[in-house]
Order: C-alpha cells, then structure tokens, then sequence
C-alpha cells in the first residue's frame, strides 16, 4: 500500500496532529516501513498453527477472598488528629 500525503493529513487529523514539511514525510516514511513489517507478516505460513490465548502454561493461583475486620473504627481514629465520633475532621477545601 502506497502512503500518500492525504492519507497522512486524513489520519493526523482524526488523531489531532499537525505535521508540515519535513515531519510529514517523515511520517510518511515511518508509516510505510509500518505497513511493510505487516505485509511481511502475511508471508508467514499459519495454516496449522493454534491461535495463542495464553503466553505460558502456567495458572494464577488466588487466595480465598474472605472478608474479615482487622481495624476497628476506635483502632483507626485513635491517632487522627481530629475526630467526630465515627469520623475523620479535616479542614474545609471548597468555599460555597
């Protein structure tokens, strides 16, 4: 596939970026090596090769998720700095 200065406009426009000049065909240059490693891609014989889903054979091993309390509500106010019966006091961020 030739890459021509409209395709690069078209895809630099919908990717929101600029190139003039020297950038445009450098660009242009990069999209076609681009282009070219693909094709070469399609030269590989696959026919009877499995799709790969997996990169290892290996399978996550995951801990029961149990739910259990390991701080209580008194544990963790103890050490703020201020505090208002079940809550963290901070000062105001937002002004009304």
């Amino acid at each position: 596939m030739k890459v021509t200065d409209e395709i690069v406009k078209h895809i630099s426009h919908l990717a929101r970026l600029d190139f003039k000049g020297e950038e445009l065909d450098a660009i242009k240059a990069d999209m076609e090596k681009i282009i070219g490693f693909v094709d070469k891609l399609s030269e590989i014989d696959t026919e009877n090769v499995e799709p790969l889903i997996f990169m290892n054979e290996k399978v996550n091993v995951l801990r029961e998720d149990i739910s259990n309390q390991t701080l209580t509500k008194q544990n963790a106010l103890a050490n703020a700095p201020k505090s208002d019966s079940d809550y963290f006091r901070i000062p105001k961020v937002l002004d009304k």
